[in-house]
C-alpha cells in the first residue's frame, strides 16, 4: 500500500477512505453490534474506578493480557467476523496483526482524550490499523513537542494506520461533540508481545 503520509515528521499516517464499501461497512456494524463481547468501559482516577458509556472488547489469537487506563484485560480469541476482516486488513497492508481492541461509542459526546498507543505489551514502532464502522468522527493528532495538530474526518467503512515512531511522539483522541449523531464502532488491530514467540 503506498499512499501518502499526513504526517510532516515524526511518524506516518495513511488514510484510506473506502477500505470497505458502505453495504459491507453496514452489515459489519450490525454484526459486531451484536455478537461482539461488549463490556462497560472502565479506568482508575484517584483511586477510583469510573465506569463510561463507552464499550469495548479485547480479542486476539490468545487471551493476551493487556493493560491500559490502569485495568488489567484478557482477550477472547477471534470470532468468525473479527477473523475475516483481519484477514482482509493483514491482505491489504501485508502486516500481521495478532490482536484486535473493539470500541463502541454510543453517541457524539462519548469520545476519548489524548493518549499514545505505547503500552509495553505492544511491540513498538508496529503498525496499528484502525477501522472506523458508523457515524463518521472527527479524530486529531497533536505532536508532543511542537503541539501541532492534524485532523481528519473517519468515515463509515475507512482504515486509518499508524506507522513508525507515531506513538513516542504523537498523541491522538476521538474529541467529544455536542452533535446529535449515531453510534461508532472503531477495531484497532495491533501486535502484543508473544513471549513464546522470543524463546
Amino acid at each position: 500500500m503506498s499512499l501518502n503520509n499526513l504526517l510532516p515528521y515524526d511518524g506516518e499516517v495513511v488514510y484510506v477512505p473506502d477500505f470497505l464499501s458502505a453495504t459491507i461497512a453496514a452489515n459489519l456494524y450490525l454484526t459486531l453490534h451484536k455478537n461482539i463481547l461488549w463490556e462497560r468501559d472502565e479506568y482508575l482516577m484517584y483511586g477510583k474506578k469510573i465506569i463510561t458509556r463507552r464499550k469495548v472488547a479485547w480479542y486476539g489469537s490468545k487471551p493476551f493480557e493487556y493493560n491500559y487506563s490502569r485495568i488489567k484485560r484478557k482477550a477472547h480469541i477471534w470470532n468468525k467476523e473479527l477473523n475475516e476482516i483481519k484477514n482482509l486488513i493483514e491482505l491489504e497492508t501485508e502486516v500481521s496483526f495478532n490482536s484486535c481492541l473493539l470500541n463502541l461509542y454510543p453517541k457524539g459526546i462519548d469520545g476519548m482524550g489524548w493518549h499514545s498507543d505505547d503500552e509495553k505489551e505492544l511491540e513498538p514502532n508496529a503498525v496499528i490499523a484502525s477501522l472506523s464502522l458508523g457515524s463518521e468522527r472527527k479524530f486529531s493528532f497533536k505532536h508532543r513537542n511542537t503541539k501541532e495538530t492534524i485532523s481528519l474526518s473517519l468515515q463509515n467503512g475507512s482504515l486509518l494506520l499508524m506507522k513508525g515512531t507515531i506513538q513516542k511522539h504523537w498523541l491522538h483522541q476521538l474529541p467529544k461533540t455536542k452533535k446529535n449523531i449515531d453510534p461508532r464502532i472503531n477495531l484497532t488491530f495491533r501486535s502484543m508481545i508473544d513471549s513464546n514467540e522470543h524463546l
